[in-house]
């Protein structure tokens, strides 16, 4: 088991990881904010689903998550359709705009990526997809965790 100076110093190494992700967020479109990506990101990798499924991955209340559907849904790039089980409710899913904006999206985040990461290895980078990815299971399915744990859905200034 590691030191208590040790969890404190990942501590501040995790919540620091915010500003990294507020540079990689810089690097998208002006009208593709970083919350628009997370949706666009979750229909591609579960495929249509409603709002409130969408809402549930998010971690988000169901009002954001319809603004953010909004958004996403008025430049093109997902579609709103009945759901043939329950008329009342829709689903959603990419368009192929939205799967181009994606793949664009991939390359800027890999290109930037390679730019700021030019100076390590590749096994330095190997390590880190691995520490980074066994950090995940240890944690498991935070959000699903975070949201049956509590009443409210909080976020801590490592999940920036």
């Amino acid at each position: 088991m590691a030191a208590q100076s040790q969890y404190e110093e990942l501590a501040r190494q995790l919540s620091a990881i915010g500003a990294v992700k507020r540079e990689m967020g810089r690097m998208l479109p002006q009208d593709c904010p970083p919350a628009s990506a997370g949706v666009l990101t979750l229909l591609d990798r579960h495929g249509e689903m409603r709002m409130s499924q969408l809402a549930e991955l998010l971690a988000i209340d169901m009002s954001v998550t319809s603004r953010h559907v909004a958004h996403v849904a008025e430049r093109g790039w997902i579609e709103r359709k009945p759901d043939p089980v329950d008329k009342r409710s829709r689903l959603l899913r990419l368009t192929p705009s939205g799967r181009e904006l994606l793949a664009e999206l991939a390359e800027r985040y890999t290109q930037t990526l390679a730019r700021y990461l030019d100076d390590w290895t590749d096994t330095d980078v190997g390590h880190l997809i691995e520490l980074l990815a066994r950090l995940r299971t240890s944690f498991g399915d935070c959000r699903i965790r975070a949201h049956h744990d509590s009443p409210a859905t909080t976020r801590t200034p490592a999940a920036g």
